[in-house]
């Protein structure tokens, strides 16, 4: 059974920092790409940034330069870091693992940067 958790979220500053973690299970890590999501409230989900089997980066322009994804593949887990978080970044953020057609969701963390 595929499991993804995800956990580092809570309530910041604009300009401060976060780190975002999921841990998974039941896949196999190193060949999975796994993505980064987020949801605005009355706003639809949209891609944040991912990481490919092959350590490849992508990510979306508004994040660039702030945001950094990294994985640990001995622990199974994916990081999400955060720099100079600004207010439109408040969301809820759902790490994806996806490999030919099969995608895995986690619950979700919520981040609010708010003064």
């Amino acid at each position: 059974q595929v499991q993804l958790v995800e956990s580092g979220g809570g309530l910041v500053q604009p300009g401060g920092s976060l780190r975002l973690s999921c841990a998974g299970s039941g896949i196999v890590f190193r060949i999975y790409t796994m993505g980064w999501y987020r949801q605005a409230p009355g706003k639809q989900r949209e891609f944040v940034g991912s990481i490919t089997g092959g350590g490849s980066r992508n990510y979306i322009d508004s994040v660039k330069g702030r945001f950094t994804i990294s994985r640990d593949i001995a622990k199974n887990t994916v990081y999400l870091e955060m720099s100079s978080l600004k207010p439109e970044d408040t969301g809820v953020y759902t790490c994806n693992a996806a490999y030919y057609g099969n995608a895995y969701w986690g619950q979700g963390t919520q981040v609010t940067v708010s003064s």
